[in-house]
């Protein structure tokens, strides 16, 4: 069945350096999958904490199906990731080591299931903002250029 990108959160790869990623299950109620189904997911604030050795997602916008009425769950609850214990572990103690961040970065269907890439990420400097985004622009216009020389 494959993979269907749902939300990116580019915004996460404009604030932080991504340096390790972790593919999670997240637990959802019925018509929070319907509602993700219909691509109505917001990652650009959403971050990631680890609380007692679970890790939780937050400020993760989901909105409500329209279908389910007043039983729809809260669009920006807390949220359960779903990852073993050895492998959330690691990534609080490198978060909490290096002082870096967990943020989410794709929600994603997997073979019918929901998933989130979560990333290790330090914080850019506004320098290293630009940096990138000159980069950016320099792929950019060697692309155009190479499309227009052909």
């Amino acid at each position: 069945m494959g993979i269907k990108i749902i939300s990116d959160n580019r915004s996460a790869r404009h604030h932080f350096e991504i340096l390790e990623t972790l593919e999670t299950g997240v637990v959802l109620k019925g018509s929070e999958v319907k509602s993700i189904r219909q691509g109505k997911v917001n990652l650009k604030d959403a971050y990631c904490r680890v609380d007692r050795g679970e890790l939780f997602l937050f400020q993760c916008h989901i909105s409500p199906y329209e279908e389910a009425g007043p039983m729809a769950p809260d669009p920006t609850r807390v949220r359960k990731l779903l990852a073993h214990k050895m492998e959330i572990d690691k990534l609080a103690a490198k978060a909490q080591q290096g002082g870096l961040a967990i943020v989410p970065t794709k929600m994603y269907f997997k073979n019918g299931k929901v998933k989130v890439e979560v990333a290790l990420g330090k914080g850019k400097k506004l320098h290293d903002k630009r940096e990138s985004l000159k980069q950016k622009d320099a792929q950019r216009e060697a692309q155009q250029a190479l499309k227009s020389h052909s």
